[in-house]
């Protein structure tokens, strides 16, 4: 199986399971696992890593509207070095802070590769879920696409100053908290765009009409992108930029609340009976995969 037919299993068998976050009375709980080889390129510190990884386990309680708590993670590497130890922990408790939230620790384990696996916790009495979208609805974005994509080229041409400071986003915690009760679905871009999309089609049972033009774009994609068909890959289907995708029936409301909170939101197009498109054409499910 691969990662999403594995998470369908799973979903079928554990009712909580599903959308970004399982909630259980209250109590909404994540978890993620990061690996060297596929999340952390040449060139990242640890402090980024750390940052990083507690981030998108944050990211995913935004997506369900929930108040973040705290956050621990169980660090594994070859060998344990002190001053990356501590570069890891200030990493997490960083990103931590900005969403009010605390970093509380984890565990260390010896492992062959750098790993991280970290869980959030929040709490949410109404969450906000995949389903639940309705034609005629708008379908928005928070922030800005491609953050990711340029991050990546930045590592590979040896940039690891600018790569960092891209890796290292902030959680769209606030804007999850606006959006309960203005939001008809929602969920994080981890896996990007095109397959968020494809996943709220999925879970609503409907479709969406997007226009490329309208898509947020990070400025740094800008500088790495080959041609305008680039830049629209960088930007919908790369992912792991931890933005929120949501629907709602009243955008100026929902947009006028993000705003109000400190995060930039656009509508990029709007729901509709069944397929994904972009400019009247079909966008492929391609996206972040796990591996």
């Amino acid at each position: 199986m691969n990662e999403r037919d594995a998470l369908a299993t799973l979903a079928a068998t554990l009712p909580a399971a599903g959308d970004d976050a399982a909630v259980v009375d209250g109590l909404a709980v994540t978890t993620d696992m990061l690996h060297e080889r596929t999340d952390f390129p040449d060139g990242t510190t640890r402090e980024t890593a750390g940052w990083r990884a507690v981030g998108a386990s944050l990211s995913d309680l935004a997506a369900m509207g929930a108040d973040a708590t705290c956050a621990v993670a169980a660090y594994a590497a070859p060998e344990f070095d002190e001053t990356e130890l501590s570069a890891f922990v200030r990493g997490a408790s960083e990103v931590c802070e900005l969403v009010d939230a605390e970093y509380v620790g984890g565990d260390l384990d010896e492992h062959s590769e750098f790993t991280v696996a970290s869980t959030a916790v929040g709490r949410v009495e109404e969450p906000l879920r995949r389903g639940g979208a309705s034609p005629g609805e708008a379908v928005c974005v928070t922030g800005e696409l491609g953050r990711t994509a340029a991050a990546l080229r930045r590592f590979a041409a040896g940039d690891a100053e600018a790569g960092n400071d891209l890796f290292r986003f902030t959680p769209r915690v606030p804007a999850g908290r606006a959006l309960r009760g203005r939001a008809s679905a929602a969920m994080d871009s981890s896996d990007g765009l095109a397959r968020s999309l494809h996943q709220l089609a999925e879970a609503s049972d409907c479709g969406f009409a997007i226009e490329w033009d309208l898509l947020p774009v990070h400025p740094a994609v800008d500088a790495v992108a080959e041609n305008e068909s680039d830049r629209r890959e960088c930007a919908a289907h790369v992912g792991e930029d931890f933005e929120l995708v949501f629907t709602t029936p009243d955008p100026d409301a929902a947009l006028a609340a993000v705003g109000e909170v400190g995060t930039q939101a656009t509508v990029i197009g709007e729901v509709t009976e069944g397929g994904v498109v972009a400019d009247g054409e079909s966008v492929p499910d391609r996206g972040y995969t796990h591996g």
